[in-house]
C-alpha cells in the first residue's frame, strides 16, 4: 500500500477553473472521503488522482514517484465506478479476471485471486452468471471484486452506492468498511452524500467550488467547523442559522435575533466581545434544540410555533417558526405536538456556534 499527496494541484476547462490549489496528504492505508455538493471538483480531483483527466498544474504522487506523466494503468490503482462498468457479455468470473489476465497474470494465480475476492464478498455462487442477471447490489459486489483482485496501491471509488436504494446502500457502506479493515488498503472515496461521508471516512475532506474547505476527522467537522459552508453541509437535518447583534448589557454580551435574544455565558461572551455592536451567525444543530422546562435559564430559552410534524420513529422533526426565521428542532418521540402549537425552546450554550457575517468564518 502507499501513501498519497495531492501538491498545488489544479484544473482549468477554458475559463473554469475547476480545481483549485489543492494540498492534500493521504496516509498509508488511510480511508479518506472527498464530500461536496455537485460541482464543487471533487470527482475531476479523483479523475486527476486516476488519470483520467489530465493535470493543469501541480502534483500527484502515489507512494514516493510522480505519476502525473503515466498512464492510469501505470499507477497500480484499481478504480471503482458509479455504473459498475461491467462487460454484459462476460461473466462475473471473466469480468473480475480481465484486469489480471491483461497483465498476463498466470492463469492459476488469477483463479486463487478471483476466489478469494468472491469469498470476501459473497459471490461465490454468481460466477458464472451474466451481469444482467445480478441485482444492483451483486453487480456492486462484482465491480468491488474486479479491483480487489488487482492487489493495487490505492483503491478509487467514485460514487459507487448512489445507484442503490436506500436500504442497500446502508448495508454496503457497512460492508465497504468491513472490507478495508480486512484489506488495510489506502481508499480514496468520493460522494455528495455526508451521511456516508461520516461513517466510511478515517478524515473527510469537504469541499466547494474546487476549494478544501476543511479536512479532518468525522466528528471533528461535525464539532468543529472552520466555516458556515461546512457547519451547514456536516449533519442531517442541517444546522440552523439565524443573523444577530451582538450588544453589551449591564456587562453580560447579549445576541439579538428575529424571534429570540441570548445572553451568553462568561466564556463565550469574552470570545465574542470584539464583535460587540457587529452582526454575527449564531447556528445551532437540530439535536441541540430542548423543549425548555424550568430549569432552564431565561436568556438561554425562546418561543416558536410549530409549523410542520415530521414523525420518523427515533425522532420527530418539528418545523418551527421563530421571528422571520425557520428552524428545525429534532425531539424525541414523547414530546406532543401538533402543527399551530407554541413551545418554548432551550438552547444548549456550549453547543452554539459564531460566525462572521461578512467572511462566514467561524469565531
Amino acid at each position: 500500500m502507499a501513501r498519497v499527496i495531492l501538491r498545488n494541484l489544479n484544473k482549468f476547462y477554458d475559463d473554469v477553473h475547476a480545481v483549485k490549489s489543492v494540498n492534500l496528504e493521504i496516509r498509508d492505508k488511510e480511508f479518506v472521503v472527498l464530500v461536496g455538493p455537485s460541482g464543487c471538483g471533487k470527482t475531476t480531483t479523483l479523475r486527476m488522482l486516476a488519470g483520467l483527466e489530465s493535470i493543469s498544474s501541480g502534483q500527484v504522487l502515489i507512494g514516493d514517484t510522480v505519476v502525473n506523466d503515466l498512464a492510469p494503468m501505470d499507477r497500480d490503482i484499481a478504480m471503482v465506478f458509479q455504473n459498475y462498468a461491467l462487460y454484459p457479455h462476460m461473466s462475473v468470473y471473466d469480468n473480475m479476471a480481465f484486469g489480471l489476465k491483461m497483465r498476463k497474470v498466470d492463469r492459476n494465480d488469477i483463479r486463487k485471486r478471483v476466489q478469494e475476492a468472491a469469498d470476501i464478498l459473497g459471490i461465490q455462487d454468481y460466477l458464472a452468471r451474466k451481469p444482467r442477471q445480478l441485482s444492483g447490489g451483486q453487480r456492486q459486489r462484482v465491480a468491488l471484486g474486479r479491483a480487489i483482485v488487482r492487489h493495487p496501491q490505492v483503491f478509487l471509488f467514485d460514487e459507487p452506492l448512489s445507484n442503490l436504494d436506500a436500504k442497500l446502500r446502508v448495508q454496503m457502506r457497512v460492508e465497504l468498511k468491513k472490507l478495508h479493515n480486512r484489506l488495510n488498503t489506502t481508499a480514496v472515496y468520493v460522494t455528495h452524500d455526508q451521511v456516508e461521508a461520516m461513517t466510511l471516512g478515517d478524515r473527510v475532506v469537504v469541499m466547494r467550488g474546487g476549494v478544501v474547505q476543511q479536512v479532518g476527522e468525522p466528528l471533528e467537522l461535525y464539532n468543529a467547523p472552520v466555516n458556515r459552508f461546512v457547519a451547514g453541509f456536516i449533519g442531517s437535518p442541517a444546522m440552523n442559522f439565524a443573523p444577530a447583534r451582538l450588544r453589551d448589557g449591564a456587562g453580560k454580551l447579549h445576541a439579538d435575533a428575529s424571534g429570540f435574544g441570548l445572553q451568553l455565558p462568561a466564556d463565550i461572551a469574552a470570545r465574542l466581545r470584539p464583535y460587540t455592536g457587529r452582526e454575527v451567525i449564531v447556528g445551532v444543530r437540530p439535536e441541540d434544540l430542548q423543549v425548555a422546562n424550568g430549569s432552564y435559564p431565561p436568556g438561554l430559552c425562546f418561543d416558536a410555533m410549530v409549523e410542520v410534524v415530521e414523525r420518523l420513529g427515533a425522532e420527530v422533526l418539528l418545523d418551527l417558526q421563530v421571528g422571520q426565521h425557520t428552524m428545525v428542532a429534532s425531539v424525541e418521540p414523547g414530546v406532543a405536538a401538533r402543527r399551530g402549537d407554541k413551545l418554548r425552546f432551550a438552547l444548549k450554550p456550549e453547543r452554539l456556534h459564531f460566525f462572521d457575517a461578512s467572511s462566514e468564518a467561524a469565531i
